[in-house]
Parts: C-alpha cells; structure tokens; sequence
C-alpha cells in the first residue's frame, strides 16, 4: 500500500514515478519508504508485528546498508512514509 500511495495520482513520489535498477540508491530509497510505512499503518491499526519484526529489522538492515553513505536519508524515507501512511488512512493535516 505504501508503493501505491506514491502513483502520480496520489503522492507521485519520484521513486515509483522513476523505477530505478534494483540496490540502486533510489531503488534502496523506495523501500526504505515501504517498510518504515508498513510499520507505521500497523502500529497506527493495533497489528502486533512481533512475529515478524526479527524479519523485517534485517531487511532494513540490507536497505540501510545501501543507503550508509547518507545519514539523512533514513529521515528522508521516514518522512515520506508518514505522507504515505497519512494517505492511507485519510489522515489530515490541521491548518492553523
């Protein structure tokens, strides 16, 4: 679901506009993006993930691998999986 909120249509995130060769750093990027997300949707919707979070903890670590020569960018991926999260779940932004 995290993918698909990036479509052009919703979030058009240049990651899944622009599919990039696999380990490559935008290919590493997007799924930095997925994993964080998924894991925001099921702390948001009450999934206990204990089953898998041994799993899931090594395939963010093979990402980040990836990704070691930027330290921001595991900000930059947890943000926009927040905006792929709150899309998801129709959450709006309060306008002050």
């Amino acid at each position: 679901m995290i993918h698909s909120a990036g479509h052009i249509s919703r979030l058009n995130r240049e990651s899944i506009m622009k599919p990039h060769q696999y380990e490559s750093i935008e290919y590493s990027f997007e799924e930095l993006i997925a994993e964080i997300g998924s894991s925001f949707l099921c702390a948001k919707v009450q999934i206990n993930n204990d089953a898998v979070m041994e799993n899931r903890a090594a395939y963010l670590a093979h990402w980040l691998e990836v990704l070691k020569k930027d330290n921001k960018f595991i900000f930059k991926a947890a943000a926009e999986a927040q905006k792929a999260s709150d899309y998801i779940l129709n959450v709006k932004k309060n306008s002050e």
